[in-house]
């Protein structure tokens, strides 16, 4: 009941926080509703089945160039027609990635994954009249259920419209991952990151169930792509790149991946903590670095077990 009452206030603080905060802030919001979505794939993956991605970047890559194919190049200017198809890419691409990749466990999975980002990665770069080359393709404004919203310039659409359908679809994916993680399917999957023979034994298809909780993290992560295409305006190789890759590791850790909430809680530290630093310092990076260094000494539950922690503790002296 707390959780559920916490999650509420969460809601309603990000429904109103267009109101009240600058619109610098409300931009930032968007990327994080974005990989709030990609993360919680990429969470079923890495936090609930037990396998670490390390070229995940890979899929938030392709929905952001499907995205750009369909709106630039095809035309197509609905929202929802650009999110199921850029999904159904996701997942078509990563069928054959997973049949692949989940044969294998560890670092042999992770590195599978990084080398199959790394070939995305390439081949956005060669492929320039496909692709755009380093310069990438443009991403054009999307029609939200038809509406096209064209007396807003593209600030007021972004923190607008465009944002609360964002954080609608982020609650809609939070809830459907929700009972994902809940069911049977979900309980499955954390037999098998606890004990993979134990769960085989017991009947328990391990590698089919690997594979579908890859294609759903891999549809997660497409769709993130699209929205954070859309805000950017611009879909472009970076987003396939290892670091970026690195960067939902990053944000996961920091959240806590044994939490549900723990990844979209990463994003949103991690969109606002790099933004302050970047306009601290230069070298905001060494600084991110220390940060997760810290992080993983002295907090390994990330800011959600810190949290958890510190409940327990106020709960024990009462």
């Amino acid at each position: 009941m707390m959780r559920l009452a916490l999650v509420a206030v969460a809601i309603v603080v990000l429904a109103a926080f267009p109101k009240v905060a600058a619109p610098y802030y409300v931009t930032l919001v968007l990327p994080a509703l974005a990989y709030g979505i990609a993360l919680l794939g990429f969470n079923l993956l890495f936090g609930y089945t037990g396998l670490l991605s390390f070229g995940h970047a890979l899929f938030v890559a392709l929905g952001a160039y499907a995205a750009a194919v369909l709106s630039s190049k095809l035309g197509v200017k609905s929202f929802e027609v650009i999110l199921i198809v850029s999904g159904a890419v996701g997942a078509a691409v990563a069928i054959p990635v997973a049949l692949l990749s989940v044969r294998y466990v560890k670092i042999f999975f992770g590195i599978l994954t990084l080398a199959f980002g790394m070939l995305f990665h390439s081949f956005l770069f060669k492929f320039y009249d496909l692709t755009g080359g380093d310069t990438g393709i443009r991403v054009l404004r999307p029609k939200l259920f038809g509406m096209e919203f064209a007396e807003l310039d593209k600030t007021s659409f972004l923190i607008g419209p465009f944002y609360y359908y964002c954080l609608v679809l982020l609650v809609v994916m939070g809830f459907l991952m929700w009972r994902i993680v809940h069911s049977p399917f979900g309980l499955h999957l954390t037999a098998i990151r606890d004990n993979p023979r134990k769960a085989e034994y017991l009947g328990v298809r391990v590698r089919l169930f690997r594979l579908i909780a890859f294609v759903i993290s891999a549809v997660y992560g497409a769709i993130g792509g699209v929205i954070l295409a859309i805000n950017t305006g611009q879909a472009d190789p970076e987003l396939a790149y290892w670091t970026h890759s690195g960067e939902l590791v990053f944000m996961t850790v920091l959240g806590g991946f044994g939490n549900f909430f723990g990844p979209i809680v990463g994003a949103f530290t991690f969109i606002f903590l790099k933004s302050e630093l970047m306009g601290i310092t230069q070298y905001w990076r060494f600084l991110l670095g220390l940060i997760l260094a810290l992080i993983v000494i002295l907090i390994p539950g990330g800011l959600m077990g810190l949290a958890r922690d510190l409940y327990l503790k106020i709960g024990a002296r009462r």
